[in-house]
């Protein structure tokens, strides 16, 4: 079929003021969008939202998107579908003013079959109405037609839509064998006799092709298979993401009917608890992250641009995995995974028939988990990096009998319609504890172990806002991953039928039962740490490495996102977490920042997994050293790698020095500040209380005596100018790429300086315009379409988008008492 991208031209309406507001100034009702377009991130956050922080603060709302298109007459007699990758919540699809398809869950993608509602030779208009009703989220789901739109027109012979699935049989270093299966289809009333002539190629270059021919009788549906043998082939892998063009033309003689292209990865998996998870025969430990769908300041649109930016940004920091938490991942995050060597755990949902928001998709889990489940792996099928299918995270029906037979009935479904790739579900020992009736047996043996009377502990929900039900919550929070808890007899009983349903055992916050008792109880079963907390690697990387069973782990979470806002906020006032805070907006727990910079915890786990080899330093807040401050499990250190406090000199502070090597010295101004052991016998950490004086401060690390590496930090002189670096520079005209502006505080000599705040301008000119401006600021007062922000840590971030149109591009930030800096690029 021609699939072309039906992304433009499209008008929105709400019957809400303040998104529009944003959009047009306050002086329309209708406004003209570019599709990607998450309607949430122009709404102003309301303090009474009814989601609370769990969006941000962020309200929904109902969202009526239109667009006027030209059908030629010769499409009548043809197949014409629109595609649509993502809606959220729901959609309702008209055309000419007919119902033409609802779609009930909005990570989904979906096809609307427009046949018999076009008017050919004529202007028509599609109208969709997105409705999504706070609240229908845990985290910040963002509104609209928030992924891309496609146009589908088949002729009298063509492949149909999902219609080419490419399967490797066979994947060794001398030979690989390839699977191309293709669905067509004959719409006329005749025989037509074709050739299905199919072609692999790798750097342009045709590596393998094989015709076959076949007579589709008429208004028939065929199927045909072609194996394809590729000699000394490239093979798919983490390290060696190498990936072949496929290509399919259905030929009538000379000419060519139709085309299929496409891009896959030759790779085979196998499993089983003795030797993990194998990738072409290759042990693959899983460096995993979970990640939310937002794109940070441009909140859920979802261009291929800010996913793959997002994909390069998590390899780069070590990761080598990240599972799509809690919905099935967009299509261009998983191009993205496969050219950078991720793998993916894609996940059903978070929900099954039990609600955790009065409007989120429990109501319609019922109607069609089937079909969601057929058209995530139609989705995934010839993705190389999906690994795994989850079922779902932390489902509250798993507390039950019936949730394990629903969890069988999906792992089954998933392997009837792919029988190459693994399931899991993300099980929450807590959850089915509480809601199988067994917690208060199980909290109450531990806290008599203590010598605690459990009255004194469990008088107070969680929902509680008192002292009592705070300490409680923290206690419950204390307790979850610890082996009195993660392994007591009644844990195993409210894990064990919702967990063996699948072919992995996924626990979340359960790291506990991973190694000894799993191996005993369940010798044939791998597990997988589908959630654990972020400060935790050391410990948990070491039981991925010395149990073959524990195929990887998963932090919560790599990389920030908007909504459950101030999990990892580090409050100094008495704020407590969770509190639903105004204006919380980040949730502030990610090993990269919301703008895609790398924090401290980051670079402790790439010397976790073995990834770096030299020492990294980073110091406590010295303005924040010694204070009372709000913690959670999700939360690290309150640090940063900086050496430039002004107005703090003499005050004490903690500096930490990550090194995968045994010894490390500090040195401040070359005066040194002793050895200390580190690597991984020491939690490959080494801290110092020191004392801030300007100047330098070094770490050293030494290797069998030597030394083996070296990281300073330098202090900065007073604020000077801005500095920008361009993430993509090459924009193409037509509106769909980004370019990523990352704007930082200098002084004279180009030394960074985080601790000065500056408020910077923005003003975009040319050929481009600002799709969204911010910073890290997790407790914001201003909209990411703003043309002012505050620097975070020195920084801020602007997302560049190309217009329809070719031409230069200019973007000027201004900040008072520093030099501007002038950013000029091409759209071509």
């Amino acid at each position: 079929m021609i699939r072309k991208s039906f992304n433009q031209g499209w008008i929105l309406s709400t019957g809400a003021g303040s998104m529009l507001d944003a959009l047009s100034g306050g002086a329309a009702t209708t406004v003209p969008v570019q599709i990607p377009h998450d309607a949430m991130i122009y709404e102003t956050p309301d303090p009474n939202d009814v989601s609370g922080g769990q969006t941000g603060f962020y309200p929904g709302g109902q969202y009526t998107y239109i667009k006027n298109f030209d059908v030629p007459s010769e499409w009548e007699g043809k197949d014409v579908l629109i595609e649509f990758e993502g809606v959220y919540m729901t959609a309702m699809v008209y055309i000419n003013g007919s119902h033409a398809a609802t779609n009930l869950h909005g990570y989904a993608g979906f096809y609307v079959q427009a046949n018999d509602l076009l008017h050919y030779g004529q202007t028509n208009e599609i109208k969709v109405i997105a409705n999504n009703p706070s609240p229908t989220s845990r985290w910040y789901s963002g509104s609209g037609i928030y992924r891309n739109v496609h146009l589908l027109v088949g002729g009298d012979v063509h492949i149909l839509e999902d219609g080419v699935r490419a399967t490797t049989k066979l994947a060794t270093a001398e030979e690989a064998i390839v699977e191309i299966e293709t669905r067509l289809v004959n719409l006329t009333r005749t025989r037509q006799k074709v050739n299905v002539k199919t072609m692999l190629c790798f750097d342009g270059a045709v590596v393998k092709e094989d015709t076959i021919t076949l007579t589709l009788f008429s208004q028939d549906k065929e199927t045909v298979r072609q194996n394809l043998r590729i000699e000394a082939p490239r093979l798919w892998n983490v390290d060696t993401p190498d990936l072949y063009d496929l290509k399919v033309e259905i030929l009538s003689g000379e000419e060519v009917l139709d085309t299929f292209t496409d891009t896959i990865g030759l790779r085979v998996l196998t499993l089983d608890a003795e030797k993990g998870l194998r990738i072409n025969g290759v042990v693959v430990k899983q460096k995993g992250t979970c990640i939310h769908h937002d794109n940070g300041v441009i909140g859920t649109a979802t261009f291929a641009d800010a996913e793959e930016r997002r994909a390069r940004q998590m390899k780069e920091a070590g990761f080598n995995a990240v599972r799509s938490a809690h919905h099935p991942m967009s299509p261009e995050m998983l191009y993205a995974c496969d050219k950078y060597g991720l793998v993916v755990m894609d996940e059903v949902s978070d929900v099954w028939f039990e609600h955790k928001n009065r409007n989120d998709f429990a109501t319609y889990f019922d109607r069609c988990w089937e079909e969601e489940i057929e058209r995530v792996v139609a989705k995934d099928y010839n993705h190389p990096c999906v690994i795994l299918y989850s079922t779902g995270n932390e489902i509250l029906d798993l507390g039950r009998e019936i949730g394990g037979r629903m969890n069988r009935k999906m792992c089954n479904k998933f392997h009837e319609l792919d029988s190459t790739r693994f399931t899991t579900t993300a099980v929450n020992g807590m959850l089915n504890a509480m809601n199988s009736g067994k917690m208060p047996l199980i909290i109450g043996d531990i806290l008599q172990k203590m010598g605690i009377d459990p009255a004194t502990m469990m008088g107070g929900g969680a929902s509680e806002e008192g002292e009592g039900g705070i300490a409680g919550l923290n206690m419950m929070m204390s307790l979850m991953d610890s082996p009195d808890f993660t392994n007591h007899p009644l844990m195993t009983e409210a894990l064990e039928e919702p967990a063996q349903a699948a072919d992995v055992a996924g626990y979340n916050y359960l790291t506990g039962r991973h190694g000894a008792l799993e191996k005993e109880l369940h010798p044939n079963k791998p597990v997988l740490g589908t959630e654990t907390f972020p400060g935790d690697i050391v410990r948990l990387w070491r039981l991925v490495e010395d149990n073959a069973n524990v195929l990887g782990d998963y932090t919560w979470t790599g990389y920030d996102y908007l909504g459950e806002a101030g999990c990892g906020i580090f409050y100094y006032d008495g704020t407590v977490n969770f509190s639903s805070h105004f204006p919380d907006r980040i949730a502030y727990i990610g090993d990269i920042d919301i703008i895609g910079n790398r924090r401290p915890i980051s670079y402790l786990r790439e010397v976790v997994y073995g990834d770096r080899k030299a020492p990294y330093l980073a110091v406590i807040r010295v303005d924040k050293y010694g204070k009372q401050h709000s913690q959670t499990s999700w939360m690290y250190k309150d640090n940063i790698a900086s050496w430039t406090w002004p107005g703090y000199e003499g005050q004490k502070t903690e500096a930490e020095i990550y090194s995968v090597d045994d010894e490390v010295e500090l040195f401040i101004n070359g005066v040194s500040q002793g050895r200390k052991p580190a690597g991984r016998e020491n939690g490959f950490t080494a801290v110092y209380e020191v004392v801030y004086e300007p100047g330098e401060i070094t770490a050293v690390s030494y290797k069998d005596g030597a030394e083996s590496g070296r990281f300073t930090l330098k202090t900065a002189g007073p604020a000077a100018q801005l500095q920008v670096t361009v993430d993509n520079e090459a924009l193409k005209a037509g509106g769909e790429n980004l370019a990523f502006l990352n704007v930082c505080v200098t002084d004279a000599e180009g030394n960074f300086n985080p601790f000065e705040q500056k408020k910077v301008q923005v003003e975009v000119e040319g050929a481009a315009v600002l799709q969204g401006f911010g910073s890290a600021e997790p407790q914001p007062l201003r909209g990411y379409q703003e043309t002012e922000w505050e620097t975070f840590d020195g920084k801020v971030l602007a997302v560049i988008r190309s217009t329809e149109e070719a031409g230069a591009v200019k973007v000027t930030f201004t900040a008072e008492g520093v030099a501007p800096a002038v950013v000029e690029l091409e759209t071509k």
